[in-house]
């Protein structure tokens, strides 16, 4: 390591040397799958009893209401888990905030549930990599920062939600209220096993749209009858076609139909949509609408839309661009080269970016294959994520990082 200051090391011993292989076997071993209330119940108490650690104020706070369309096109609410909250010197002057999910794309049924060795140094297992390593990791860096005594300067607000894998709609108003007067974010979303972050990402809307038609008996009287499933596979099919450089659609599923000599009446076509641009989001939206209203005149059906564009996109833009290059001048100071790519994939890092607050949402561990069942962390990512971590809100507590360009005698410094 080069270029670093006394403090500087003490605080990367410390990062390093903090238990957090042990932290992920233990919180990979709960089940916190997003629908599963009882699992994230403990996994959110076991964190709590972790993040104890840290000065402030901790709470755990109720999820905010969100309806979910039912297959026959009901409309119910729907449960979610208590997201976790930490307000340390929320009066000092540079303010971060720092986020992660508690939830795993892995129900409670779901067969892969144990942790296995794949070969000395990579372990497999539900949620070790996406993302219980990388809330380990942001542990450890605020411990070392705490521990070192000198960052009376530095306030920061953690969020760990409950819900961030099914699209974070009960915990967006808290991340939106958390994000107000910070000077940067990072959020611990895996970065790729070879270490490169995510840079840009486009935005993603899920819909369910309700198609009401008219029921006739499909051999007698056919064409009295309205057929909703058939309006909405139109639907989809008009939608996907309408998707092109500037976003894409996926129709995911289409609820309807029963008795094959019944025409049917009702049906609920599920689809997402990820606009790369904020003008992208208005284009799809426009598309949806138009279609929406075609199929409605050419089927003689009523449709109703639920649902919107839940995660913004996240453009690479100056203020983001600066965060990213004090972290990889960070990492260049570790021995460590940090690349960037842009991705399709969605995270809070959206919502984060949509609040004007620049974010580098991929400081979790190194791993991959998440989402599935050869999900695996690189245990070595741990302590080197750790000290990136921590040198990076270190760096941002003395006054290394401007959000903005300031003005120096009529000239851009």
């Amino acid at each position: 390591m080069t270029l670093l200051s006394p403090t500087e090391r003490r605080i990367l011993e410390s990062a390093a040397a903090a238990p957090m292989l042990d932290q992920v076997q233990d919180w990979a071993a709960i089940n916190s799958g997003s629908r599963n209330l009882d699992g994230l119940a403990r996994m959110a108490d076991r964190l709590a009893d972790a993040f104890s650690i840290l000065p402030g104020t901790l709470r755990l706070i109720d999820a905010a209401p969100v309806d979910s369309v039912l297959p026959d096109g009901r409309i119910q609410p729907i449960a979610h888990g208590r997201h976790l909250h930490i307000s340390v010197r929320p009066d000092a002057p540079i303010r971060l905030l720092l986020t992660g999910h508690m939830d795993t794309v892995f129900p409670a049924d779901h067969p892969f549930q144990q942790q296995t060795w794949l070969e000395p140094g990579v372990l497999n297992g539900p949620g070790v990599a996406d993302m219980k390593g990388g809330i380990a990791v942001m542990l450890a860096a605020l411990e070392a920062i705490e521990a070192s005594g000198a960052a009376t300067q530095l306030g920061y607000d953690v969020v760990i939600n409950s819900d961030e894998e099914v699209g974070s709609a009960s915990s967006a108003a808290l991340l939106r209220e958390v994000a107000v007067g910070k000077i940067a974010a990072f959020t611990y979303e895996p970065a790729l096993p070879d270490g490169t972050l995510a840079g840009a990402r486009a935005g993603s809307g899920n819909f369910s749209i309700t198609v009401t038609g008219r029921s006739a008996h499909a051999g007698r009287n056919p064409d009295e009858g309205r057929n909703a499933l058939l309006a909405a596979a139109d639907l989809a099919l008009r939608l996907k076609a309408g998707s092109g450089v500037g976003f894409s659609c996926n129709p995911a599923k289409i609820d309807g139909g029963g008795p094959n000599n019944v025409v049917p009446d009702h049906a609920v076509l599920r689809v997402n949509f990820r606009p790369r641009t904020p003008e992208d989001e208005i284009i799809a939206r426009a598309l949806i609408d138009g279609e929406m209203a075609d199929v409605a005149r050419s089927h003689d059906v009523s449709l109703h839309l639920h649902g919107g564009f839940g995660r913004p996109p996240k453009p690479m833009d100056t203020k983001a661009e600066r965060l990213f290059g004090l972290v990889r001048q960070c990492g260049a100071d570790l021995g460590l080269p940090i690349g960037w790519r842009d991705t399709g994939g969605v995270c809070d890092g959206n919502n984060i970016a949509a609040c004007g607050v620049p974010v580098v949402d991929t400081m979790g561990v190194r791993g991959g294959s998440i989402h599935s069942d050869a999900e695996f962390l690189l245990a070595d990512s741990l302590p080197e994520r750790a000290q990136l971590s921590a040198l990076a809100i270190w760096r941002i507590a003395q006054g290394q990082f401007q959000p903005e360009q300031k003005q120096v005698e009529g000239n851009i410094a």
